[in-house]
C-alpha cells in the first residue's frame, strides 16, 4: 500500500498539483511518450517533482513500482489515496533531506528485499542498489521549498543521482531561461514574482542555456544520450525534438505561437520559424529534456512530424509574397485550387508541396477552396508578410486577388472596420505602418505632381483659348434645359 512520508523541509500550505499563483505541474503528449519510450515493465522507479497526476498514473500503471518525492504536504496525500493500490511510497519534502539512507519502497522492491526492507523497501547498504529509472522532467528547481538554502542545481543532481543504480536511466527536464517566451512575450505582468519565487540565491538555479547545462551534466560525470528541445513549455511539453529545422521547426513553431495567442512583440509562429532557419531553435527552445542511459526516439510524440520531402504550402506562397513572384503565385494557386476540386482537404499552413504535387500534413478541415484562401490571407496579413500589392488589412480583397489567380470570382462585399486584420506581433505592426507610411507619401507625391501637372495645362495658351471657345456654348445650353423644364411645366 502506499503511503505518505515526511522527510523534512515539506511545505504544509502549497500545491503544485493546484496552484493558486505559481506554474502547474508538467505534462504534455512529448512527456508521455518519453516515459512510455524509456520505461519497462519491471523498472523500480522515482518520480521527483511535480508531475501532472495523470502523468504519475500513467508510470505506476507500466512499471512494477513506483516511489515519489514532492515538497508539497496536501499533494503528497492526494498523490497516496490515488496510488493506493501501487507498490511504492510517497515522501513529502525537500530533495536536500531525502538523504540517501531514506528507505526506498520502489527500489528496495525491486534490488534490496533481501537487506531488511521497510514497508516494501530497503535501507542503505550492501543492499541497495538504487532505482532503475529518475523522472524529474520538471527539472530541479522545484524540488526544495523555501526553508532550503544554499542547494545548488549541481547539488541537487548529484542527490539524484546517488539514488540511481548503477547503469540506471535518468530523464530530467530543465527550463530555458532565455528562450522564445522573452522575444515575444510583452506582457509586464509576468515578470512580476510569483507565490513561488521566493528570494534564493542565483547560483540556485540551473544555469542558464543549452551549452553551460550540458557542461555541468559533463561535469557531474553524467553522459547524455539524447537531448529534446521541448515545446511550447516544460509544464506542457507538447512535443520534443532532438533537431528543429524542416517540418520538426513547423510543429515547434505551431505549439508556440497557440500557447502565445494574445499581443506578442513578434509573430511567434514566424520567430521560431526565423529561428530554425538561422540554426539557433534549439538554443533559443522553452525547455530541454536530458535523456541518461537509454536510446528515444528522435521525434516524441514519433507521429507529430510528417515524413517525406516537400515544403509547407503556406511558406512557399509567403516566400512568392515577399519576393513579388506573382508569376509562381499564378501558377501554384490554380494546382492547389484544383487538387482541392480532385479531392484534397486542407488549407496551406496543413499542405505539404512536393513538386507539383500536394498532400495533407495533419488533419483535413472542412471548407470550401474561397474559405480555404480566406484562410491564407488572413494568416498572411497576421505574420505581416510583406505583399507585391498596396499594403492593406482586408483579408477579403486579398483573397479576391488571390482567387481571381484560379479562375474564381468572390462576391464584392462592402468594407467594415472589423475586417482589419492587423499583424500579431508589435514589431510586425511597426514595419506594415512603415510599408504604409511609405506608400501613402509616395501615393501623395504622385497627387501633388498631378496637381501641378493640371494647373499647368490650365495655364496653357490651347487650354484658355479652347475654354473661350466652349464657354459661351456651356452657357447657352444651360440656359435652354432651363427653357425647356419651364415649358413641360
Amino acid at each position: 500500500m502506499t503511503r505518505s512520508n515526511l522527510v523534512g523541509g515539506e511545505m504544509l500550505n502549497w500545491s503544485d498539483l493546484h496552484p493558486a499563483d505559481a506554474r502547474p505541474a508538467c505534462t504534455g503528449a512529448a512527456a508521455t511518450a518519453l516515459l512510455t519510450a524509456a520505461l519497462q515493465p519491471d523498472d523500480a522507479v522515482l518520480i521527483a517533482g511535480p508531475h501532472a497526476a495523470e502523468l504519475i498514473t500513467a508510470v505506476a500503471a507500466a512499471v512494477t513500482s513506483v516511489d515519489l518525492l514532492v515538497r508539497s504536504a496536501p499533494d503528497a496525500e492526494e498523490l497516496a489515496e490515488q496510488l493506493e493500490t501501487t507498490k511504492g511510497e510517497v515522501f513529502c519534502g525537500s530533495l536536500d533531506r531525502f538523504a540517501a539512507d531514506e528507505p526506498g519502497g520502489a527500489a528496495g522492491g525491486a534490488a534490496g528485499g533481501a537487506a531488511g526492507g521497510v514497508a516494501g523497501g530497503a535501507v542503505a547498504g550492501d543492499g541497495y542498489h538504487g532505482y532503475d529509472v529518475i523522472v524529474a522532467l520538471d527539472g530541479l528547481d522545484r524540488l526544495v521549498g523555501p526553508d532550503t538554502a544554499g542547494f545548488s542545481w549541481a547539488d541537487g543532481l548529484e542527490r539524484l543521482l546517488g539514488r540511481l543504480r548503477p547503469g540506471g536511466r535518468l530523464l530530467l527536464g530543465a527550463e530555458n531561461a532565455f528562450g522564445f517566451e522573452r522575444l515575444i512575450q510583452p506582457d509586464i505582468t509576468a515578470a512580476l514574482p510569483r507565490d513561488e519565487d521566493w528570494a534564493r540565491d542565483v547560483t540556485d538555479r540551473a544555469p542558464a542555456g543549452l551549452k553551460p547545462l550540458q557542461a555541468a551534466l559533463h561535469d557531474a560525470g553524467v553522459a547524455v544520450t539524447q537531448t529534446y528541445a521541448v515545446f511550447p513549455a516544460l509544464v506542457q511539453a507538447d512535443v520534443a525534438l532532438t533537431s528543429v529545422d524542416g517540418f520538426a521547426a513547423v510543429v515547434a513553431a505551431r505549439a508556440v505561437a497557440t500557447r502565445n495567442e494574445g499581443p506578442t512583440l513578434m509573430d511567434p509562429y514566424r520567430v521560431v520559424l526565423d529561428a530554425a532557419a538561422a540554426g539557433l531553435a534549439l538554443e533559443l527552445a522553452p525547455a530541454w529534456y536530458f535523456v541518461i542511459g537509454t536510446e528515444t526516439p528522435a521525434v516524441l510524440p514519433e507521429e507529430s512530424v510528417p515524413g517525406g520531402d516537400g515544403v509547407l504550402l503556406e511558406e512557399h506562397l509567403l516566400t512568392a509574397l515577399r519576393c513579388d513572384d506573382q508569376a509562381e503565385l499564378r501558377r501554384v494557386i490554380p494546382e492547389y485550387v484544383a487538387w482541392l476540386g480532385a479531392g484534397g482537404a486542407g488549407s496551406p499552413d496543413n499542405v505539404i508541396r512536393d513538386g507539383s504535387s500536394y498532400r495533407l500534413f495533419g488533419h483535413a478541415q472542412e471548407l470550401d477552396v474561397v474559405e480555404h484562401l480566406t484562410r491564407f490571407a488572413r494568416r498572411a496579413l497576421e505574420s505581416g508578410s510583406r505583399q507585391p500589392w498596396p499594403a492593406a488589412a482586408d483579408p477579403h480583397a486579398l483573397t479576391a486577388r488571390l482567387a481571381s489567380m484560379a479562375g474564381i470570382t468572390v462576391p464584392e462585399q462592402e468594407f467594415t472596420p472589423d475586417e482589419v486584420v492587423r499583424p500579431r506581433g508589435s514589431a510586425e505592426q511597426l514595419t506594415t505602418v512603415a510599408r504604409l507610411a511609405d506608400e501613402l507619401a509616395h501615393a501623395s507625391a504622385r497627387a501633388i505632381l498631378f496637381e501641378g501637372t493640371v494647373s499647368g495645362i490650365r495655364r496653357s495658351r490651347p487650354y484658355r483659348v479652347g475654354h473661350a471657345v466652349m464657354n459661351p456654348a456651356r452657357v447657352i445650353r444651360r440656359r435652354l434645359k432651363r427653357v425647356l423644364k419651364k415649358v413641360r411645366r
